[in-house]
């Protein structure tokens, strides 16, 4: 990256410039050698390079193929995308990096890390990527006078088998780091503290900020919650927080699984998402007037109208939809309330820590994608004046007159589409893309044959 370019494009901004002349000197020491150039995929990985310091400083860009938005999760190229497709030769993208996202993740040696955005060859965002989509999101809620600060609540469980031998193995040879449920058990949680002490100050030390550890419900299952920011700046911590945490896991010879329901046997795992307005500098909680504001019911009034369409962005795997199962502390039904973990909204803080709780999504959401729906659904809200309605006090799970969500990926990807709002939101562009990856990972699941039905139906039927 020229000096001249940073100029050009980021002469405002005075974070990027620390960030560069920051970056170069550590370079330059020999303090850094590598720099990792990555950008989030549709899943929400971390896809990129790793480029030496000295050539990261005199090259503006890096180059990726474009089948990379629009293979499936195996990176099996798919067909039938705007971006990419043998018909089009499978050209470039650039990666522009954003100097205001540099870190140093503390778990490796001489190492910065930048994340950017993909751009086409005349330099425009490509606007299905999950970056674009929130940028985009956060853009209009700012134009409209508010910073939307949010965090991530992200549960996982830990094996002791590494990452190489659960693929050998299965979910049958899983070895796991509690014999039971450790929700808040401090003794039960200490005896894997190597590893979550790690997490956690490794996470510190690159400038993620973590609020807490604790156990959870699950066999060898674990939450991190991660501290107030704006929304783009806490994406991107959530992005760099799961990919620490499987590297960090892998190094130990053990494994992390962020998915959704790992296993009929044990408890789902969530990202739930809290979210509140600010003024736009980003000091004044709008939420906290000390009754519910217009603001507020109209925020979360969005939410509520839009939970069923814009599903497919909090639950986008096959697997998602097994989370959602009644007294499961996953919501099956959409409503809100006071601290109550049966709706799919919980209103929790007081004063200036006053919040929305979205219950919605599991841990194998893509933070882009799912705070890009929250706000896109809450600007609707403010701006169509919807108001939330009657809290719902009690037991959702059992009041079959609320709205229910969608059962499948495949019921999601239908709501989705078939969304006049949602493409008035975010583009046809951007809908179709996510839709057709939807569809496509729908059909080769149904075409799939499990154990279960081999042990229900081989010699019985």
């Amino acid at each position: 990256m020229s000096r001249q370019e940073l100029n050009n494009n980021t002469m405002e901004n005075s974070i990027k410039e620390k960030n560069y002349q920051e970056l170069e000197s550590s370079i330059s020491s020999g303090e850094v050698d590598t720099v990792i150039v990555a950008f989030p995929d549709q899943f929400g990985q971390l896809l990129g390079k790793r480029l030496t310091g000295d050539f990261f400083l005199h090259h503006s860009q890096m180059e990726c193929c474009n089948y990379l938005l629009s293979c499936d999760i195996e990176m099996e190229p798919q067909q039938g995308f705007s971006r990419g497709g043998w018909d089009g030769g499978y050209g470039d993208l650039h990666v522009r990096v954003d100097l205001s996202s540099l870190t140093y993740p503390a778990w490796l040696d001489s190492t910065a890390l930048l994340l950017g955005d993909l751009v086409d060859s005349e330099g425009r965002e490509v606007p299905e990527s999950p970056r674009a989509v929130l940028k985009e999101q956060y853009r209009r809620m700012k134009a409209a006078g508010f910073e939307p600060m949010m965090a991530s609540e992200l549960e996982f469980y830990l094996f002791d088998n590494d990452f190489r031998r659960v693929s050998e193995l299965g979910s049958g040879g899983l070895s796991f780091t509690s014999p039971g449920a450790i929700d808040y058990h401090i003794l039960g949680t200490g005896y894997q503290e190597e590893f979550i002490a790690s997490l956690r100050n490794n996470m510190n030390g690159s400038g993620i900020p973590v609020e807490s550890s604790k156990g959870e419900t699950g066999r060898g299952q674990y939450e991190i919650a991660l501290e107030y920011a704006p929304a783009l700046q806490m994406a991107d911590r959530h992005g760099i927080y799961k990919y620490g945490a499987k590297a960090m896991a892998a190094a130990m010879g053990r494994s992390v699984s962020f998915m959704a329901k790992y296993s009929s046997q044990d408890a789902g795992s969530s990202c739930h998402i809290h979210s509140s307005l600010f003024d736009p500098a980003g000091r004044e909680n709008l939420f906290a007037t000390g009754e519910e504001s217009p603001l507020f019911r109209r925020f979360l009034g969005g939410q509520l109208a839009l939970a069923r369409e814009l599903f497919l962005f909090f639950a986008p795997t096959v697997n998602s939809y097994k989370r959602y199962c009644p007294d499961s502390f996953a919501p099956t039904r959409i409503a809100w309330d006071y601290d109550n973990r049966t709706t799919a909204f919980r209103v929790v803080g007081k004063g200036p820590n006053f919040r929305i709780e979205n219950r919605l999504p599991g841990a194998d959401a893509n933070p882009y994608l799912a705070y890009a729906a929250v706000l896109a659904a809450g600007l609707y809200g403010i701006e169509g004046q919807i108001d939330a309605g009657p809290r719902f006090k009690g037991d959702a799970y059992s009041n079959g007159t609320l709205p229910q969500l969608p059962q499948t990926l495949g019921e999601a990807a239908e709501a989705l589409d078939g969304s006049t709002t949602a493409r008035k939101l975010f583009g046809d562009a951007v809908i179709d893309h996510y839709v057709r990856h939807a569809r496509m990972e729908w059909e080769r699941y149904r075409g799939v044959v499990d154990e279960w039905e081999l042990k229900r139906y081989f010699e019985k039927i």
